[in-house]
């Protein structure tokens, strides 16, 4: 998967990287390194073993935004949001010890979404390495496995070449998170600073050659096939693919279902796009992947939450993997074609080779698909004829008056599912959530990352009321930093995903799943966001038209059915042929 290499504009200032060398502070080397690479936003809190680079952050405030989060994990979040809508490398600070470990659980997030953020730590004196310092951890050590690269500074001079390199490999090949940690002597001691960005490290080759047989092979698969479908993943957005995805299966007449980082890509109103994958993703887009004959598998690695029971899985089709991480090529799903290459540039490759198709009968059989979950589950769900609010009304109400083009940040359990199948993507880049990670209290602080790196865009963002209090001191930067972004608490009072299973699995044994929630419009307004609870369904539209004219920042609390399920559903260890209806 390739990240797109945007760069912003770098703001007027009279602070600037030099164009020759001079001597500087290791801290000052921090900021001047991160101005030459174009940062204009940095997520972060402030602490002893990094209060050097902040002290010289002080010159540079009109050049670069800093950001004060209330948590360092809610700048991890807030820096992936932020990467995820203006296609930058998000960037973060914080100090040592719990500073640094609070990073962990965001950084993991990003390593397993392919999300390009560069961690800069500040760490004890060089001398106190390995004595148990106040606030020293191994940082190094804890974030080894969740970081394409990281990296302990104990020199000046080693700095600016060390940040060179991270934003190189942050940025290319498979997108990922990395993490330089930088010793208090080096940020005071004085270095002859000069920047030179990275373009090559050897041994690390992060995009490979296009290979014309593999090309060659998966097009000629594509051409025989009667029943082909791509399966299209969070790969073809971050390589820029979502336009050649969508000639290459205009041309060939091959319908589209979305994994679930890989929505937006293409406009859910897209004649070929056929649905959500997985879990509880939509119903023919799973049953028609055990009855394809070609599955073209383009940027997504084949997660559990995608496959269910990996023997069940598509035995029958010919499987072409399109992929530019090679680790994750017959790791869970043996290839029949390999095309070890960048998503854009494998498709641009096959355009011309595949024939012009139309597969209608093919086609037809996702629409009727579609006809039984609409009967079964999207007409009770849309149209409810009694009882409270439902998620899928609250989030189409929402799809419909912003016509599809917010960028939507969702959190992770039922309403997660629920706005993931019904929102009305119509642009690319606006689906930001936790994937692989399900990292709940991700929304709030992704939300507002992503409304300061695409201000442009109305940003909302959809969380459950146990994800809302995992992270809500967050709010307190929304406002200090005046970010206008709108939060939905669907509120049904249950840590809600756990509770379906309890009640599908586990007898309704409700073990520890039950909240008893606080004055969420309350708390809101603590941190002078403007705020509103709803319950009825005859206030939700009036309460919608509210929150998106708002001129700031707006939480609305909508009260929804407390014990509501989410389907389609495929059970743990099933294979997605036995998914469930009701």
């Amino acid at each position: 998967m390739q990240q797109k290499d945007v760069l912003p504009t770098k703001p007027k200032t009279t602070a600037s990287a030099p164009a020759v060398a001079e001597n500087i502070t290791g801290a000052e080397a921090v900021i001047r390194s991160l101005v030459a690479e174009g940062v204009d936003t940095i997520f972060g809190y402030p602490g002893g073993a990094i209060m050097p680079i902040y002290d010289a952050l002080y010159d540079f405030q009109d050049t670069v935004h800093h950001i004060l989060v209330r948590h360092e994990q809610g700048a991890t979040h807030a820096a992936q949001g932020y990467a995820r809508s203006s296609g930058k490398v998000g960037v973060v600070f914080a100090t040592s010890g719990p500073g640094a470990t609070n990073l962990v659980t965001g950084i993991a997030d990003a390593y397993v979404d392919s999300t390009p953020m560069v961690c800069i730590t500040g760490q004890v004196a060089a001398a106190l390495l390995g004595t148990d310092a106040f606030q020293e951890t191994d940082v190094i050590g804890i974030t080894m496995p969740i970081t394409k690269w990281n990296i302990q500074v104990t020199r000046p001079e080693d700095i600016a070449p060390a940040i060179a390199k991270a934003f190189y490999i942050a940025r290319s090949g498979r997108p990922g998170p990395v993490l330089v940690d930088i010793t208090k002597n080096a940020q005071f001691a004085v270095t002859n600073f000069e920047y030179k960005p990275c373009s090559y490290i050897r041994s690390y080759s992060p995009t490979p050659e296009l290979n014309q047989e593999q090309i060659a092979a998966a097009a000629l698969a594509i051409n025989d096939a009667k029943r082909p479908y791509i399966l299209c993943g969070h790969g073809v957005l971050l390589s820029g693919a979502e336009k050649a995805l969508i000639a290459l299966a205009e041309k060939a007449g091959i319908p589209i279902a979305s994994t679930l980082l890989g929505l937006s890509a293409v406009p859910t109103s897209h004649p070929l796009y056929v649905g959500y994958l997985g879990m509880h993703g939509n119903y023919s887009p799973n049953i028609n992947t055990n009855e394809c004959d070609v599955l073209i598998a383009v940027g997504m690695r084949f997660d559990d939450r995608v496959t269910g029971d990996v023997s069940k899985y598509a035995r029958q089709a010919k499987v072409i993997h399109i992929e530019i991480d090679a680790a994750e090529i017959n790791k869970i799903v043996k290839a029949d074609v390999a095309v070890h290459a960048d998503a854009k540039a494998a498709l641009e490759a096959l355009l011309p080779l595949v024939n012009a198709e139309k597969h209608e009968e093919w086609l037809a059989s996702f629409r009727e698909g579609d006809k039984l979950e609409y009967e079964k589950v999207q007409q009770n769900e849309l149209h409810p004829k009694a009882g409270g609010l439902t998620m899928a009304e609250v989030i189409r109400r929402i799809s419909e008056k912003t016509e599809g083009r917010a960028i939507l940040v969702t959190d992770v359990g039922q309403h997660q599912m629920v706005a993931s199948r019904y929102y009305q993507f119509r642009d690319p880049n606006t689906n930001i959530t936790s994937g692989g990670m399900g990292t709940m209290g991700f929304a709030l602080p992704a939300a507002m990352g992503a409304k300061v790196g695409a201000p442009e865009k109305e940003v909302v963002a959809i969380i459950g009321d146990g994800c809302f209090q995992m992270t809500l001191q967050e709010l307190g930067t929304i406002n200090q930093s005046q970010i206008g972004v709108k939060i939905v608490i669907l509120n049904n009072n249950f840590l809600g995903m756990v509770r379906q299973w309890q009640q599908l699995f586990f007898d309704k044994r409700y073990s520890s799943t039950e909240m008893i929630n606080p004055d969420f419009v309350q708390i809101a307004k603590g941190f002078f966001v403007e705020a509103k609870k709803v319950s009825s369904r005859d206030e939700i539209d009036a309460a919608v038209d509210t929150m998106l004219a708002h001129k700031g920042a707006y939480l609305l609390e909508v009260v929804v059915e407390k014990e509501e399920n989410v389907f389609p559903m495929v059970p743990t260890g099933a294979g997605i042929g036995e998914i469930r209806l009701d």
